[in-house]
């Protein structure tokens, strides 16, 4: 697993360049080559050639590529505007998504091929702290965000149109929250903030049902939790982890069955 860049202090008056590499197999992190640019709130999205995509961040539109077989990082072309808080979403066709952050509409693809960034069809709404999940039909469901802090709107973008259509509506509103594709090919969204404070973090989660197109409550986490992380373990449960919380960081984990 790669881990690049970052801030410490949580607010971005130390930025990393730095990276490194987790080795499950031996429970180690160890060292690896430095971005070309330090970056915190940035996207990353793994590509089929086996290297990683590293775009945007706070102040930057600049993009760059790890090569796991070097150990090396180099540049790549820049997205089209400046972006953080913003997700990057790799697609059936090869292509990545790179849409919103810094509360935008807009979007647009990285080719890997060519190490280009090029617009594309603007979403709905304005979006940062939002998530981006690539569903099984092979469309993105980009859900809530900005502007404000929470927002209970989503949509689709389908590749092969080029177009991003509203679907239902969270029954919470959410940003900072976490997204995962279920077996069953359900969304899991867990966790976020509804408001301006943090008593405003919320344990409440809903499954995103895509033959229907709707959202419906599920059973809540046992913390209220966001910017954390929720990931689909072998067995088919999501393992949810860290976090902050009303009162500040948060240790714990829990999983949804």
């Amino acid at each position: 697993m790669l881990i690049a860049g970052g801030t410490p202090d949580g607010n971005g008056n130390t930025v990393l360049a730095g990276a490194e590499l987790y080795d499950p197999g031996a429970g180690r992190f160890t060292a690896t080559g430095s971005m070309t640019v330090a970056r915190w709130s940035h996207a990353a999205a793994l590509l089929p050639n086996g290297k990683v995509l590293i775009a945007g961040g706070y102040g930057t539109p600049s993009a760059e590529l790890y090569d796991p077989a070097t150990g090396r990082f180099t540049v790549t072309g820049s997205m089209t505007v400046t972006r953080q808080f913003h997700t990057a979403t790799l697609l059936q066709n090869g292509k990545v998504l790179i849409a919103g952050g810094d509360l935008s509409p807009s979007a647009e693809l990285y080719d890997p091929a060519v190490g280009t960034f090029t617009a594309t069809g603007n979403m709905t709404a304005l979006r940062a702290g939002h998530t981006a999940t690539l569903l099984s039909n092979g469309e993105v469901l980009l859900v809530a965000g900005g502007p404000g802090v929470g927002d209970r709107s989503a949509e689709l973008y389908d590749p092969a149109a080029g177009r991003f259509t509203a679907t239902g509506s969270l029954t919470v509103a959410r940003q900072y929250h976490a997204a995962t594709l279920l077996q069953n090919g359900k969304v899991l969204i867990a966790g976020g903030v509804n408001g301006s404070s943090t008593s405003s973090v919320v344990a409440s989660a809903e499954q995103y049902d895509p033959s229907a197109g709707t959202f419906t409550a599920t059973g809540s986490m046992t913390a209220a939790r966001f910017q954390h992380t929720a990931t689909l373990l072998p067995n088919g449960k999501a393992l949810v982890a860290g976090g902050w919380g009303d009162s500040g960081n948060l240790a714990s984990a829990e999983l949804y069955q």
